[in-house]
């Protein structure tokens, strides 16, 4: 990890790695928990292969919705999901691609080591994240994607 450009998030979740990739790669799990609330993620395609595409809807409070296209680049099903919103489906390039995020998920005893690490092009766009509020916005959706995992059969 590049502390210089890079963020990162780790948890020991109380669910096992075949709930959490349950939770990220069917879209119906994914808009329960992907944003914080009171955000709501209203559409989700997850095609979980590389090449594949990741495109999430979310709702504002205020009505606004923001939409974000991307592309998978990496998915190995209960171990790790690698994704960018610089390029879509087919790896065709974006006009503005922001980050890569890779999703890691060890099997601990009791659970889940999560391990989200996102990339970013230079120490602005760092920056840039963690002044959209990267640590609160991916810890709250991550607390809510413990519960919900705990709730699910892998």
């Amino acid at each position: 990890m590049d502390e210089t450009r890079d963020l990162s998030l780790r948890r020991d979740i109380a669910a096992p790695p075949g709930a959490i990739w349950r939770c990220w790669t069917e879209p119906h799990l994914l808009c329960q928990w992907f944003a914080p609330a009171p955000v709501e993620t209203v559409e989700a395609v997850i095609e979980a292969r590389a090449g594949g595409r990741f495109f999430t809807r979310m709702r504002l409070p205020e009505g606004e919705e923001v939409a974000s296209e991307g592309c998978v680049l990496a998915a190995a099903p209960g171990q790790m999901l690698a994704f960018t919103d610089a390029l879509g489906s087919g790896f065709r390039p974006t006009a503005e691609g922001f980050m890569t995020a890779i999703i890691s998920l060890t099997q601990i005893e009791g659970g889940t080591r999560y391990s989200a690490t996102v990339l970013h092009a230079t120490p602005d766009a760092r920056q840039r994240h963690l002044d959209m509020g990267f640590h609160e916005g991916w810890g709250a959706a991550t607390d809510q994607l413990a519960t919900l995992a705990a709730k699910i059969k892998p």
